[in-house]
This record gives structure tokens, C-alpha cells and sequence, in this order.
């Protein structure tokens, strides 16, 4: 125990208020305004968790997101969180840490003698061990262990997340001196400015290292630069990280706030500024994953903040000027200093502060915790190691933006290309690590005119710092993963070279801190390895988020009703005071049947009225896409298996969207209403994909401004009116003459008049096989359809019906619904729709994916009808089986149902080869008993087509 708390350091904790806390069970306390790793650093707790493979102690490290090792459950009120980062929270009164990834806690963790057999369990070995007796042998053991913290079963999170969306001019990324220069420079421009960083103030690191700015304290600079921002309507988010850069400049951030629901931003700005900082690099030797051993900057952070020292005998060891501040402030609170820098030509002694040049440390003594340090062959007693091997700049969110990376041998680290992504870069992101360029960089960044701020003149030297193959001891390069100098070699030896590959054979950089403190490391031994520069080899793909973000932020307050909320129909009450039993078909609450009798004979009841008079159901839910302009055939051309530009207009026709991959997207039907305007009926479940598949034709296949998509759906009302009277019905209903005309609405036709001084839509198309009018009107005019509907079917003996007796009704035809009657493989072939395919030589969507070996195969599944004896319908999903021979799946039942004007069951199904098996019988296998089905054809009712006309 070495860490303690100076008597008056630490401008941000509030000693007149103390918080106590516990940690694995043992009391501890802190202070208002303290994060728990500066609580756990004053108290003197060394060892905070152990590492994933080995169980190896670990303890504190950095002081942000690339923390890797103090990870703790926490609970509060009786509720936990699990894998919360000590650094980047706020500590509560009461708040129970417990260590992750330990039994029973972090100082006896039992199975820290895994690392006795480190030799037998190096990088890559569970892709060779645990393929020898079978993996399900070995899986449950593997999980068990597997993990880091633990759910708590009784912790439901409230959905009380409020998302937002935000526009601005200008977007500024990090708050520290770029940061505040370029948002400072834009807003006195008048632009409207959003500042966002994840610390709790703006400041960056000049609230530990202070700084002196147009030779007055930074303090004045940042309360200037918020007063700039505020004047012209901009806003600060503190607390708040910017966790994922999007397309179209979209940016992700999770606010963070005290005492009320975090919220998530999605924001696009104008412009983009990124100011991100960077990270402090560790040094490489021998048991460097220590407890005891920190990052420099951290350690002066904890000291400036919290008035947490890291220890009393400290060995600093460094190869930059960056570091000399941290000695001197160290040595000022009353510290043993010991400076170890590797450069024999190096700033100034700091005073008080004993001074080692040209000195290399090689290794680290101690058990738990450090006890000694060995610097060129030399014993330095020391309780504490602080390192400093350079810095990596934060250039994840410009990697997400698309952008790519180039080296910069004077900061010694990968910067941003310019001109590379959207984003300009300022400060030490861009490796510019002195007060002085970071203000001029942030300035130009935000436009600003007139002078830079001012600060002292001078850059920080850097000595390339390097972990080295030939150092005797192991040399932990990701300490969270156990990953070693070691394990890069044997990486290295067995081909395992590209980094991609490293980061996948090695766990390298796939801790919780994303490889912030390892993944430098990684690619310097292994260009040194392979003798390649660290630019030929390159770095691995850099991903949302960029540091943790719970579920429930990204989840927001979609949960329980709320969660894919069903849409609901324009006419839903009337018929609710119908009776309705409402369910959920394709994301929207409908009608299943109505009346309070069994479900299932009401829809053999609807069903049957139907067949034998008529039936009136909601088909609001039918996609309403509109595409209009002089490019709208060509897109629908494209995008459609069937070719739209011969339809003529006034004229329907039934087609497939299909995806790349020739699969069958969606089915429906698409009306032509004039020379360059079409709607597509898509069906209910999948009008809003279908939308987004024409969007992108538009978008990146066609020029844009030739065709225009807007999906009306919620926008109208559709009654589809449909059975033998159906005629009749529309005659009652007083509608127009031209719409139950055959010879000016002939099937698969539409028109468009007015009725009631405003516009309807009837189309003559069917989906249960009977003559069909779909009757379309605007939403708002939907109640008086109805009612002049409802009016007329009372005079025809007509019946309400629901979606279970449209489902028989589309069955007996052999109607298909995809995804229910299709699966992820059918192609338009398989549904008997071959045409197309063998007669289009243009190009569509899919087209290629339809002729490769796969797509010909003659056995593939293919739909067809069943025939069964007796009464008892098939069940869904039961497998079709060959009657004699070895048992296999053919295919499987996809509907099944009893006709009621059949007075037997029907079904459809996908059987392999199943056009040719036509008249044979198969095997139905379902919950181990086998019984016999006929194969036939898909229609089952009228396959004359007599009754489209009756």
C-alpha cells in the first residue's frame, strides 16, 4: 500500500465532503468528486483485478478509456452494473466496487495459479488444444470461466433514455486547448458551435498541467472560449463521448448525467473538428504489468484533481520532455523522484528530483505489487514506477469518417492524412503535443481570423521507444489479455503476420480498453519482427464505439409496448366497436377476426361468407411507395424481377424485389398511374426495406434527379372489398359507376377519381383468388368509407373478416406470403416464376446470382401443394421425408389450413424438386410420428381462374 492523499492537492474533490465506499467487501473512503481509481489510488490499494488468461494481479494504470485493469461491478441500491470502469466514473456514497474476473477477490484471486502453466498456454492455443477430444468437451468448462463481470439476474435498467437529434455549424470533438481554440475561433464568427468531450469540464489536460494562454492563466481562456460559444447559440456537453462516426456525417454521443437519465445524441454538423488527444504509451520490460507501475500523465492527473499520489519512492522512466513537469510536481508534494531518461541530451534536472541519463530500465521486482526497479544493471529501490514511452494520438473517429493514416517520425506515432476523412484534426491528435501548436492548430481548424492564441514557444522531444525482442523476462504488451512480447514471436514464426491476423491468433487489442495501451506496441515488435516499417504493417480497422456504451443508451426508451411499437390502423376503433380480436401481422395491429367465440372457428365462418358472398378487410397496412419522375420505370425496371417500363398506365402487375443475392426480398404488386408515376404495394412487412432498396438504386445507381420515392403508406387507407357480391357491394356503396365497370376496370387495372369532393383509388387486383376491389381514400377520410361500406354490405349479406380467414383465403390459391412461404434461399424460380429469368437480358437487381450453379440446380426446393386424407390440417414446419430409405428433410410445410369451401385441409410447402414430384406421395415427419402427403399443384381452389370474374 503506497498510494496516499496530499493534504491540500486536488482542485477537484470536496474534502468537507467524504464518501465512503467498499471495495471487494473491505471499507474504504473517498471524496466528493472523486472517481473511485482516484479513491482506490489515495487509499493505497494496489492490486484492483487480474488479468483474463493467466489471473496475474493488476492494478491501476491510466486515468480514462484506455484504462485496462480496474474494472469493477458496481452496485448502488441494491443493484449492480457490471464491467464499469473505475476512471470514468463518478464515486457515489455507498457504492460497493467489486473486482471482476476474481474468486473470491483481487488480492486472493484462487486461480492466479494459472500462470504457474503460462509455458503450456501461450498465444493462439486454444485453437490447438481444445480441438483434441472435441470442442463440446471442452465448451462448457471455456464458458464458465469466460467473461469478465457478472449480470445481476434482478437488474433491469430503466428504458428512460431520451434520444435526440441535433444540427450545427460547426461540431468540435475534445475540449482541450485545440479544441477550445478552434470552437473559440468559430463562434466569435457567429457560427453555432457544439463543444463535446467526456471529462466532466472543458480543459483537457490543462486542467492537471495548467498552462499560461495570451499571458494569462488557462482558466481565463476557457471561461472566454465558453462565453464565445454560448453568445452565438452553440452549445457544451461535457460528461459526453462521442462514440461512433457514421455515414453523412453522423455522429453518436452518449451524455452522461448526474442524478437524471443519460441521453443520446445523434449529430450532424457542417463541419467536424477533431480534437481528441492522445494516449500515453507504456514502456516494455521485464514484468511491466506490475501493480504499481502507471502511466506518468495519469499519475499527475491524479495528483492535480484528486490529490491522489501514486506513491513515495518513485522511479520515473521516460525517453521525453513530457515527462520533466510530472517529476517536478511529484518531487513539490513530497515524493522520493528518481528521473530514468533514456537520452543522454535531456531538459533540465527538475528540482528536487534525482536524475538518471541515458539510463534504460529493464526490469521490475516485486510480487503483487512493485518492491525494486533494475535501470542498467542497477537496483533502484522504489515503491512505484511511473512510464512514459510517447503517445499515441485518439484517431479512431477519423479511421470511422474513412479516413487513413501516415506516419510522423517527429511525434513518433500514425497521425491523420490530410484531406483523408471529413474531418480536420488539431492538437496532439494530429501529433502536435506543445500547448503553443495545439492553440494555432485549433485556431486554423475553426476558421478563426486574426492572431492564434498565445502560449510559450517549444515542442516536446521524443525518443523512439520501442519493446525489444532481445530483453531477457516477459514483457507484457496487452496486460488485460495476457498478451506478451513472447506471444507476437511465436505469431510472427507460425505466419500469423498481418495485423489483422495478430490481433485474432493473439487477443491483441480486444481488452475492453480496444488496444488504447497494447496496440502500438503490437505493431512496433512486429514490423521490427518481420523487418518492415510500422507503416507497411499497417493497423487494424477501427470500429464503433469507441469506448463502451451501455445497451439501454443505444436502446433508448424502446422497451416493453414501446419496443417496436406495432402500427396501428386509421380505422382500428371502428373496428374495435366491431368486435375485433386484434394481433400483430407485419408490424402492424389488425383485425385477426371478429366476435368473441373461438378464434379459429370464426375465421373458418369469415372465410367461408367470403367464398360465398363477400368480405370486407383492412388492407391499410399494403406499402404505398410512390416513385415518380422520368426515371422512375428505369429504377422499377431495375429493382423488379418483372420489367415495368411495357406496363401501361392505368395497369397493375405482380412482381418480386429480389436482393443481391437473388433471394426473393418481397412480392406485391405495382400500379402505373400515369407515364412517370408508379406505386408499389409492398407487402406490410416489408414496405419500409423496400423503400431502402429503392432509395439506393436511386442513389448510387441512377442519377437522383430523375426519380423521386415517398412511401404514403400511413398516409391512406385501403378496404379491400372481395367475393362474388363484391360488385354488388360497390353498387350499394354508391361509388362511382367506372369502378364496377368490367370493361373500364377489367382485373389487374386501376383508377383514380373523386368521391365525396375527394380523391379514391380503386384497384382491381386480388390476393384470395375472388373478384377484388382494393379502395383507397386519404387517412383522415377513411371513416366515411367505411361507414358508406359497412352501409352496403349490411344490404348484400356481407361479413367482416380478419387476417386468419384472409390467410385460408390466399392458401386455397396458393398465394404466397415471403418469409412464411419462402425462405432465405428462394428464388423466383422455385415459386414456379421462371419467365423472366430466361427472357430479360437487361440488368436488375440479383439478375447474376440467378444463373450460377447454385441457382440451376434441379433439385433445389421448390413450392408445392399438399394433398393429406382426413380432417386434421399439417403442422407448420413439419418435415417432408422420403417413405422408404435413410430419413432426411425434403423440405417442410410452409401453410397449413382447412378449407371451408373445400371442406378438407390444404397446405403449402418447399420440397426439393417438388414440381417434378407431382402426383407422389413423401413422408411427414412432425414430433417423431411420420405420416403420407400427396404432392400436387400450389392451387387448391378454382385453378380455372373463373372466379377473378364471377
Amino acid at each position: 500500500m503506497s498510494g496516499w492523499r496530499h493534504g491540500s492537492v486536488g482542485s477537484q474533490i470536496d474534502r468537507a465532503t467524504p464518501l465512503p465506499f467498499t471495495f471487494d467487501g473491505r471499507p474504504g473512503s473517498g471524496f466528493a468528486g472523486d472517481t473511485p481509481a482516484s479513491a482506490l489510488l489515495a487509499s493505497g490499494i494496489r492490486v484492483l483485478g487480474r488479468s483474463f488468461k493467466y489471473h496475474r494481479p493488476r492494478g491501476l494504470w491510466g486515468m480514462g478509456n484506455e484504462e485496462p485493469n480496474a474494472i469493477f461491478d458496481v452496485t448502488e441500491d441494491g443493484r449492480t452494473t457490471p464491467n464499469v470502469r473505475a476512471t470514468t466514473v463518478m464515486l457515489r456514497r455507498n457504492m460497493a466496487l467489486r473486482s471482476v474476473n476474481t474468486a473470491p477477490d483481487a488480492a486472493r484471486d484462487r486461480t492466479g495459479m494459472l500462470d504457474l502453466f503460462n509455458r503450456f498456454l501461450p498465444g493462439g492455443f486454444y485453437y490447438k488444444t481444445f480441438m483434441a477430444f472435441g470442442w463440446m468437451r471442452w465448451e462448457p468448462m471455456i464458458r464458465r470461466m469466460a467473461g469478465l463481470g457478472r449480470l445481476d439476474p434482478g437488474h433491469c435498467p430503466p428504458a428512460d433514455i431520451p434520444q435526440f437529434n441535433a444540427r450545427c455549424d460547426l461540431l468540435v470533438i475534445g475540449a482541450g486547448a485545440a479544441g477550445l481554440a478552434a470552437a473559440r475561433a468559430a463562434a466569435r464568427n457567429g457560427r453555432e458551435v457544439w463543444l463535446v468531450d467526456d471529462a466532466p469540464e472543458p480543459g483537457g489536460s490543462l486542467r492537471w498541467r495548467g498552462g499560461d494562454i495570451d499571458g494569462g492563466d488557462w482558466l481565463e481562456f476557457t471561461r472566454d472560449a465558453i462565453g464565445a460559444i454560448t453568445a452565438a447559440g452553440g452549445r457544451i456537453l461535457s460528461g459526453t463521448t462521442i462514440w461512433g462516426a457514421f455515414d453523412h456525417g453522423l455522429f453518436a454521443a452518449w451524455e452522461r448525467r448526474d442524478g437524471s437519465p443519460d441521453r443520446l445524441w445523434r449529430i450532424r454538423a457542417a463541419e467536424t473538428v477533431l480534437a481528441t488527444g492522445a494516449v500515453e504509451r507504456p514502456l516494455w520490460f521485464a514484468n511491466n504489468d506490475l501493480p504499481g507501475i502507471l502511466s506518468a500523465e495519469a499519475a499527475l492527473h491524479y495528483l492535480s484533481l484528486y490529490g491522489a499520489v501514486a506513491g513515495r519512492r518513485i522511479l520515473l522512466a521516460t525517453g521525453n520532455d513530457a515527462s520533466y513537469p510530472v517529476a517536478a510536481a511529484l518531487a513539490q508534494a513530497g515524493c522520493d523522484v528518481t528521473l530514468a531518461d533514456v537520452r543522454a541530451d535531456t531538459p533540465a534536472t527538475p528540482d528536487g528530483v534525482g536524475h538518471l541519463r541515458a539510463a534504460r530500465l529493464t526490469h521490475a521486482h516485486g510480487r503483487n505489487s512493485v518492491a525494486g526497479a533494475v535501470v542498467d544493471g542497477r537496483i533502484i529501490e522504489t515503491d512505484t514506477i511511473l512510464v512514459s514511452g510517447g503517445y499515441t494520438p485518439s484517431v479512431h473517429l477519423h479511421c470511422q469518417a474513412g479516413g487513413k493514416l501516415d506516419w510522423d517520425t517527429g511525434s513518433d506515432s500514425l497521425i491523420p492524412r490530410p484531406g483523408s476523412s471529413a474531418l480536420r484534426v488539431a492538437g496532439a491528435v494530429n501529433g502536435s503535443f506543445s500547448l503553443a501548436r495545439a492553440l494555432a492548430e485549433g485556431h486554423a481548424a475553426g476558421r478563426g481570423t486574426g492572431p492564434a492564441p498565445r502560449a510559450a514557444a517549444g515542442d516536446w522531444q521524443f525518443f523512439p521507444m520501442r519493446p525489444d525482442p532481445d530483453l531477457r523476462g516477459r514483457q507484457w504488451i496487452d496486460p488485460q489479455n495476457d498478451v506478451t512480447l513472447k506471444d507476437i514471436k511465436l505469431a510472427a514464426q507460425e505466419g500469423y503476420r498481418s495485423v489483422e491476423h495478430l490481433k485474432r491468433y493473439t487477443t491483441l487489442g480486444m481488452a475492453t480498453d480496444q488496444g488504447r495501451s497494447a496496440n502500438f506496441a503490437g505493431l512496433a515488435t512486429m514490423a521490427a519482427l518481420t523487418g518492415r516499417t510500422i507503416p507497411e504493417t499497417g493497423t487494424t480497422t477501427y470500429r464503433p464505439p469507441f469506448s463502451p456504451v451501455p445497451l439501454g443508451v443505444i436502446g433508448g426508451l424502446r422497451r416493453g409496448a414501446v419496443f417496436n411499437a406495432p402500427k396501428r390502423l386509421p380505422l382500428e376503433i371502428a373496428h374495435k366497436a366491431r368486435g375485433a380480436m386484434f394481433r400483430e401481422y407485419g408490424g402492424w395491429l389488425r383485425p385477426s377476426v371478429y366476435g368473441t367465440d373461438d378464434e379459429a372457428v370464426l375465421a373458418q365462418q369469415e372465410a367461408l361468407a367470403a367464398r360465398k358472398s363477400v368480405g370486407l378487410y383492412d388492407a391499410s397496412p399494403l406499402g404505398k411507395i410512390e416513385v415518380i419522375g422520368p426515371g422512375a420505370a428505369e429504377l422499377l425496371d431495375y429493382c423488379g424481377y418483372l420489367r415495368l417500363s411495357t406496363l401501361k398506365p392505368g395497369r397493375a402487375r405482380y412482381g418480386f424485389v429480389l436482393g443481391e443475392t437473388g433471394i426473393v426480398h418481397d412480392d406485391g404488386v405495382v400500379f402505373r398511374l400515369s407515364e412517370n408515376r408508379f406505386v408499389v404495394s409492398a407487402s406490410s412487412s416489408h414496405a419500409a426495406s423496400v423503400r431502402m432498396i429503392l432509395e439506393e438504386a436511386r442513389q448510387d445507381v441512377f442519377d437522383p434527379a430523375k426519380s423521386f420515392i415517398h412511401d404514403v403508406t400511413a398516409g391512406f387507407a385501403t378496404l379491400t372489398v372481395t367475393g362474388p357480391k363484391s360488385r354488388d357491394l360497390l353498387i350499394a356503396a354508391n361509388l362511382p359507376e367506372a369502378l364496377y365497370d368490367d370493361a373500364k376496370l377489367p382485373h389487374m387495372s386501376v383508377t383514380e377519381t373523386f368521391w365525396n369532393g375527394h380523391s379514391l383509388r380503386v384497384a382491381r387486383v386480388s390476393f384470395t383468388g375472388d373478384r377484388s376491389y382494393e379502395v383507397t381514400v386519404p387517412a383522415r377520410h377513411a371513416p366515411a368509407l367505411y361507414s358508406a361500406l359497412e352501409a352496403a354490405r349490411q344490404e348484400v349479406s356481407g361479413r367482416w373478416i380478419g387476417m386468419e380467414a384472409v390467410m385460408i383465403l390466399r392458401a386455397e390459391k396458393g398465394f404466397i406470403l415471403v418469409g412464411k412461404d419462402t425462405d432465405g434461399l428462394t428464388m423466383p424460380h422455385d415459386l414456379g416464376w421462371q419467365a423472366s429469368r430466361e427472357k430479360r437480358k437487361d440488368e436488375y437487381l440479383g439478375r447474376r446470382s440467378l444463373f450460377t450453379a447454385e441457382a440451376r440446380r434441379t433439385d433445389r426446393r421448390q413450392l408445392v401443394g399438399l394433398e393429406i386424407d382426413g380432417v386434421t390440417p399439417l403442422p407448420t414446419g413439419a418435415h417432408l421425408v422420403p417413405l422408404e430409405g435413410q430419413r432426411r428433410s425434403l423440405g417442410f410445410v410452409t401453410s397449413s389450413y382447412f378449407s371451408p369451401i373445400l371442406g378438407r385441409p390444404i397446405a403449402l410447402a418447399l420440397v426439393e424438386g417438388g414440381r417434378n414430384r407431382i402426383g407422389t406421395e413423401l413422408g411427414v415427419f412432425h414430433l417423431g410420428k411420420i405420416g403420407r402427403v400427396r404432392i400436387c399443384d400450389s392451387c387448391a381452389f378454382d385453378p380455372t381462374w373463373e372466379r377473378l370474374h364471377a
